[in-house]
């Protein structure tokens, strides 16, 4: 491969990463002006006692869900109640993916380039290559 080629490669390349950058700032946006018009429906519909109506072939219906998080205070607390009182199923212990490839690769095998006896053969350590774009100054 010529020269010419990768510069060509590499101009789509940042042409596909802009566009995708421009999609996704206008995504936001609609996500936002989504919420917003949602909010104003369902607050009309209360206001004027409307479960539901049907416009141009779509229904739209109020829709009631109770959500609920622990307080980050009382986080290990309210997951041990749920343990302590059968519903333990409910609890995941999770590792973000990026800080645990962060800790293997900068603590763990930024010595010896290998794990610890317990941990071989129970991680999937591998390199994945991908280009980095960032405008010249």
């Amino acid at each position: 491969m010529n020269n010419n080629a990768i510069l060509e490669i590499a101009n789509l390349y940042r042409e596909l990463r802009d566009k995708k950058d421009a999609l996704n700032a206008e995504l936001k946006e609609l996500q936002e002006q989504i919420y917003q018009t949602e909010k104003v429906l369902s607050e009309e519909m209360i206001n004027n006692e409307v479960q539901k109506f049907t416009l141009d072939g779509y229904t739209y219906y109020l829709n009631t869900r109770t959500k609920a998080s622990p307080f980050a205070e009382f986080k290990k607390e309210v997951y041990q109640w749920l343990k302590d009182n059968g519903y333990g199923d409910l609890v995941y212990e999770t590792v973000n993916a990026n800080s645990f490839s962060a800790f293997i690769s900068k603590d763990l095998l930024a010595e010896t380039d290998e794990l610890p006896k317990e941990l071989q053969g129970k991680i999937n350590i591998y390199e994945q290559i991908s280009v980095g774009v960032r405008k010249s100054r």
